[in-house]
């Protein structure tokens, strides 16, 4: 059966305008997009809020804890590495016309760093987000939390048309990550009839032999998206031999039709339906290992059972990196 193969791509992203120089990182443009998805620029100085430049911190590489054993011959040995939680020191000028518009934008640049602490309907948090878009094109991002900071410098003269504030941003996965995904796509094509008149259909094609190159500086969990008809996929590690099934009999959805998606998350583990049914009861636990991609080339390989003409497997995820 015949496969259409796609390469590891990256979506293009439009050219980001002038950049301004920003400690730790140099260069770029630098946005913050509250949970409601509205863009507030931060580097643009003809603006009413922009960033300081002094006192900006954290922008750098990852803060870890190092645990390490004392070894009988003097000294110690590394035994495991922990990354932390990244905290972003960002200085905020914001001023206005007159004291009425001051004091509106104040309220509405605090509404929207602080609403990162409200809970959503369904119980779920949702930080804002840090874009650094440098000037060759690329953009990161990093999502954060408000700690602390939103206050005046109460000093004379400030409050009225102008003020500034220190805010404390708090990033629970202290890794940048690439605003557009890596995409490998693997599809099965319209079978050809061999041995003719006889035609040859397989219930079982391997659909991604192949190897998937991870550009980031550390380890990423990708999201995988099938396209029915499937009714069994099984995921492998080829290096390692870590592998994980999700065997579509063994929910209640049964069999995935034709045009029927499921959205398989590895991190946190989450396995969806497109209308949303949870079918998480279908991977083969215990032995399932819900395997990450290191930084560089890994050879992985994804088999469907029952598939047929338009099964399809998406593989997704953002680099991550040290820095900005």
């Amino acid at each position: 059966m015949p496969l259409v193969t796609a390469p590891v791509t990256t979506t293009p992203t439009e050219p980001p305008p002038p950049p301004v120089e920003v400690p730790e990182i140099g260069y770029a443009v630098i946005t913050y997009i509250d949970p409601t998805g509205t863009r507030w620029p931060m580097t643009d100085l003809s603006a009413q809020w922009y960033t300081l430049a002094e006192g900006v911190s954290g922008l750098g590489a990852s803060p870890y804890v190092l645990t390490s054993d004392d070894h009988p011959r003097g000294g110690a040995r590394l035994r495991h590495v922990q990354p932390q939680a990244r905290t972003i020191v960002w200085p905020v000028l914001v001023k206005g016309a007159d004291h009425t518009a001051f004091t509106a934008n104040w309220r509405a640049l605090a509404r929207a760093f602080t609403r990162t602490l409200r809970k959503q309907p369904d119980g779920s948090w949702s930080p804002g987000v840090l874009e650094v878009a440098r000037p060759d094109g690329t953009v990161r991002t990093i999502s954060v939390y408000y700690d602390s900071g939103w206050e005046g410098r109460g000093q004379t003269a400030t409050g009225i048309t102008w003020d500034s504030a220190v805010l404390t941003l708090w990033c629970e996965d202290p890794y940048w990550a690439d605003a557009d995904p890596v995409v490998v796509h693997r599809e099965t094509a319209t079978p050809e009839d061999y041995l003719d008149p006889f035609p040859s259909v397989s219930s079982s094609q391997v659909l991604g032999a192949t190897t998937v190159d991870n550009p980031g500086d550390v380890d990423v969990w990708p999201t995988w998206v099938v396209t029915g008809p499937a009714s069994a996929i099984e995921f492998t590690r080829e290096d390692t031999g870590e592998a994980f099934t999700l065997d579509m009999t063994a929910t209640d959805h049964g069999d995935l039709l034709d045009g029927e998606t499921v959205t398989i998350s590895t991190d946190p583990p989450r396995v969806r339906s497109g209308t949303g049914e949870n079918l998480v009861a279908g991977l083969n636990w215990p032995s399932a290992v819900l395997w990450s991609l290191p930084p560089g080339p890994t050879p992985v390989t994804f088999q469907l059972d029952g598939a047929a003409t338009g099964s399809a497997v998406d593989l997704v995820f953002h680099p991550r990196y040290e820095t900005a």
